[in-house]
């Protein structure tokens, strides 16, 4: 007699239970949205027929589906039909319109980054130019995403520009055909020779993970290796946000064995549950490399920088990434509209997922604890360097980049990005700059002091404590030119590259800023 019958008969016995329990809890749960589905349209029914005024059912509709889906997590998203170009723009990098970030100041727009080669750009647009109509329809009292709505449209077609240019008086128009217009996801690439460099070493800045990013990455690492010698590779990850993760698979497998395993997701339905597995061979398997990334490297970043990690294929440097390992999945709904939704979570090879528990925070631009699970955490972390100090003030101020359109107008050339610095007497004419603006450097100390005064006031503290605590008012007052001359090399460096991007754009302000980079000096060491 098989004694491996009594339990393959309970296992049998077992299963036939569990199925109906199953199927008795999917209904169950089926019939509670069915239940929340009917109270939504019965509200609905009941405004309608009794709500005094006329209602936009459209707009109601769409608020309340973004109030409940910003209730579950920040990616699932609806996309009405009338949405669908940004849609396409978000999972392609392809749009139709001119190339050109613009800005929303005081209710006025400006162009602040037309992109080299782009429609803007050889029409003649330039950072700085305020955008005062699109063909015709003045744009003041307009948002930023409803202005950008009017620059897009059908590649092809036409749209007329009329700008305001500091030092002209009278209005330009331009007129710009759109094209389909795409992002190179790499946004510069160069080799980095030095004399305490063995060999040369290859630098790529990855901006996103878009359709075709890989094969970008793939023929700017190829050209570094063939054609300029790189023998080791520096892959900057900081600030990219994600995207596809074949894209994220491709490269690196670019670095890694054949048939491994780089990312699985795990979901609710067993079509969520997913194993990435690399396909090729790989080209570049002996090649050193290091990985630099930051608090706003997410989703496909991690999962490149974290899988090389995990496989001891590359060093990390920087500080803890984003700790976003949703997956979400693109759905048609009815009426020609899309819903992103989160359908399972991404799980790395050590089988740590990316997901940080509280992304909530994260979203808030609050710092991960050192101990939080999720993230990548580098192999070495370094602090992030930003300040708040009289290089935030200048550049929220929008200092900076008034002072670069200037700078433009009245210089004709500048040197190359690799020799251009800033001299002494340029920083005392942007004082001089500041002076003619008014500006006043108002400390974040100063701004607590000025509402701790008041509050004293309002709780009636005795007069002698208040008379001291006035009294440290003229200690808070800084002066801006003795801030400036304390943080003068970064003031330099960070006006420098506003101005080289007026003169060379995103490659050559990526050219200029690299020389002042300390996250890229470490890993130069960390090479070496």
């Amino acid at each position: 007699m098989n004694s491996k019958r009594p339990y393959i008969s309970v296992l049998i016995l077992y299963s036939l239970l569990l199925v109906p329990a199953v199927i008795a809890q999917e209904r169950q749960k089926t019939a509670r949205a069915d239940e929340c589905i009917s109270i939504f349209n019965d509200v609905m029914r009941q405004v309608d027929v009794n709500y005094v005024d006329t209602l936009n059912y459209e707009d109601l509709t769409e608020t309340a589906i973004n109030a409940m889906l910003r209730k579950i997590d920040p990616y699932t998203v609806y996309y009405p039909k009338k949405n669908d170009r940004e849609l396409r723009m978000m999972t392609t990098g392809k749009y139709g319109g001119i190339g050109s970030i613009i800005q929303q100041r005081d209710g006025k727009t400006y162009a602040v980054n037309p992109y080299e080669g782009k429609p803007a750009q050889r029409a003649g647009v330039q950072a700085g130019d305020r955008i005062i109509s699109v063909d015709g329809k003045k744009t003041d009292g307009l948002t930023v995403s409803e202005v950008s709505n009017n620059l897009r449209g059908v590649p092809g077609t036409t749209v007329v520009l009329e700008l305001e240019r500091e030092g002209i008086k009278k209005p330009i128009n331009v007129s710009i055909v759109r094209e389909d217009i795409h992002l190179d996801p790499v946004s510069y690439y160069t080799v980095i020779e030095a004399d305490t460099l063995s060999e040369p070493v290859g630098y790529i800045a990855f901006g996103e993970f878009t359709e075709g990013s890989a094969q970008a990455f793939s023929n700017a690492l190829d050209d570094l290796y063939y054609n300029q010698g790189a023998r080791k590779l520096i892959i900057d990850l900081r600030g990219n946000g994600g995207g596809i993760v074949d894209e994220a698979l491709q490269i690196v497998n670019l670095f890694v064995e054949r048939d491994q395993t780089i990312v699985e997701t795990r979901g609710k339905t067993s079509r969520s549950n997913t194993v990435y597995k690399t396909r090729n061979n790989p080209r570049y398997k002996d090649l050193p490399l290091v990985v630099l990334v930051d608090k706003n490297s997410a989703s496909a970043s991690e999962i490149v920088s974290g899988a090389l990690q995990d496989l001891n294929r590359a060093t990390l440097i920087g500080q803890r990434t984003f700790g976003k390992g949703l997956v979400q999945n693109v759905r048609p709904i009815v009426y020609g509209g899309h819903i992103k939704v989160t359908t399972s979570k991404y799980y790395l090879p050590s089988g740590r997922c990316i997901q940080a528990i509280d992304y909530s925070e994260r979203q808030k631009g609050h710092e991960l604890k050192k101990d939080t699970a999720g993230g990548i955490l580098p192999d070495i972390v370094l602090n992030d360097s930003a300040k708040v100090d009289i290089t935030y003030s200048l550049y929220i101020g929008h200092h900076f980049f008034d002072y670069a359109t200037r700078y433009h107008r009245l210089h004709a050339t500048l040197p190359a990005p690799k020799e251009f610095e800033l001299s002494d007497s340029d920083i005392e004419d942007f004082c001089r700059y500041l002076d003619e603006r008014k500006f006043k450097y108002e400390t974040e100390t100063n701004k607590f002091y000025k509402d701790m005064i008041k509050m004293a006031k309002h709780e009636d503290i005795d007069s002698a404590t208040l008379s001291q605590l006035e009294a440290l008012e003229p200690m808070l007052q800084p002066d801006f030119r003795e801030a400036i001359a304390r943080n003068k090399e970064e003031v330099k460096q960070l006006l420098g590259s506003e101005i080289v991007l007026r003169y060379y754009y995103q490659k050559g302000q990526a050219a200029y800023s690299l020389r002042f980079d300390d996250e890229l000096k470490r890993a130069l060491r960390e090479l070496r």
